[in-house]
């Protein structure tokens, strides 16, 4: 389900229509289709579409209960999660050349070594195979497996391109410590953020991240890059250590978000998501609360009311300086809340993308005044009585020096 002014939507749409194109080269039952949820609103409202793109897997014609799709944004990430869903949670390997078959063709898998497949061990094995979307299980009984592989006894292994190439789970026989087994363990000590790894930084579950902002071409970057990966082995699964490349062009935007140039770095920068990202979904209370929480499918529809005034943070839920303007943007949203044609509202842009708005750094302060597509910066004090003052003037106390500019088409 996708909307057409949808930024998300259109870096998606490329992956998507090779993902079908991989399944269908290969045979599969599976058949992938799209739903301009604008056009269709009411199909949309029917499979609870809140958000662009949602996209939902619909199994043996089952509408009542479709999944919902968790994985990754490239097409790789959607035919693996398919093909999952679609078939046994743990594929069935026959002797150790379908164990190396599944292990040489994914980045990381994890695959159950049981002699004794109704072992505790095993039962716990393919509870968590149906709870993980996106790595691939496979479970054996093969001896000639266990013997390739070193094991002993029935066992979970890890097996991964990257780091130490595989890990053996060692805990506990529980669900959850199987899952925090291979949460720990399915992402590289240092992982390098582009725009393809964003979904597993932003969207996993270790909060606490450490940004390393590094120039590749450093004389000195692999010497320090080693070093960063010592430090990450002390704090593997609790804290994710995440390096930047600050040459890179499509980097530079977060490196504005920190306030940091490009020859300050090396730079190290410390953390803490404390709330959770979920990806292209509003809030269902979003116009409840004083301060309106705006999404891409009704920012157009608040935002450009002839009739209405609206101010806008766009803002990071990790970005520092956004946490210190929350509680004064929520007295401003107090203040006015009763207000006729004035409304306080912000956006996490993080999770939602708009075409005509351009966000650069966080937080970002924009007026729209009533009227057709007319936008002003606000330039002026971060504080109750500046953003009063500046509304008060109809948005000229604290407006950007430049005049009001129109919104990109």
């Amino acid at each position: 389900f996708y909307a057409p002014w949808c930024g998300h939507c259109k870096a998606l749409a490329p992956e998507y229509e090779k993902a079908a194109g991989i399944l269908k080269g290969e045979g599969s039952d599976i058949r992938m289709a799209k739903v301009d949820a604008t056009e269709e609103s009411d199909l949309a409202q029917e499979f609870g579409v809140r958000g662009y793109p949602t996209i939902k897997f619909f199994k043996n014609g089952d509408k009542s209960s479709p999944k919902e799709y968790s994985a990754g944004r490239e097409a790789a990430d959607i035919v693996e999660w398919l093909k999952k869903r679609s078939g046994p949670a743990a594929s069935a390997l026959t002797d150790e050349a379908a164990v190396t078959a599944l292990v040489d063709a994914s980045e990381v898998a994890v695959v159950g070594f049981f002699k004794d497949p109704e072992s505790e061990l095993a039962k716990v094995f393919m509870q968590v195979a149906e709870a993980v979307d996106d790595i691939p299980f496979g479970i054996t009984s093969s001896d000639s497996a266990h013997s390739k592989y070193e094991l002993t006894k029935d066992s979970i292994v890890l097996f991964k391109k990257f780091d130490e190439g595989r890990n053996t789970f060692e805990g506990e026989i529980t669900k959850e410590e199987v899952q925090n087994f291979i949460k720990a363990n399915q992402l590289p000590l240092v992982i390098e953020f582009t725009e393809q790894t964003a979904p597993k930084i932003f969207g996993g579950d270790i909060k606490t991240h450490i940004l390393f902002f590094l120039p590749k071409s450093a004389s000195d970057y692999q010497d320090k890059l080693d070093d960063f990966k010592k430090a990450a082995a002390s704090f593997k699964g609790k804290i994710l250590y995440i390096f930047i490349d600050s040459d890179n062009a499509d980097n530079q935007r977060i490196l504005e978000f920190f306030g940091l140039k490009k020859e300050e770095c090396p730079a190290v920068r410390l953390i803490t998501l404390e709330e959770e990202m979920t990806k292209y979904k509003p809030e269902d209370d979003w116009d409840k609360t004083p301060v309106k929480v705006l999404v891409g499918k009704h920012f157009e529809e608040v935002v450009f009311a002839e009739d209405k005034n609206v101010f806008v943070e766009f803002y990071a839920p990790w970005c520092g300086h956004c946490k210190q303007l929350a509680p004064i943007w929520d007295q401003l949203g107090e203040k006015f809340k009763d207000h006729a044609n004035i409304i306080i509202a912000k956006m996490d842009s993080t999770a939602n993308e708009i075409e005509a708005v351009k966000i650069h750094s966080f937080p970002t302060l924009k007026f729209f005044p009533a009227g057709p597509g007319k936008v002003v910066d606000y330039n002026g004090e971060r504080t109750l009585e500046g953003f009063t003052k500046f509304l008060e003037s109809g948005g000229q106390d604290g407006a950007a020096d430049e005049d009001l500019e129109d919104l990109e088409e």
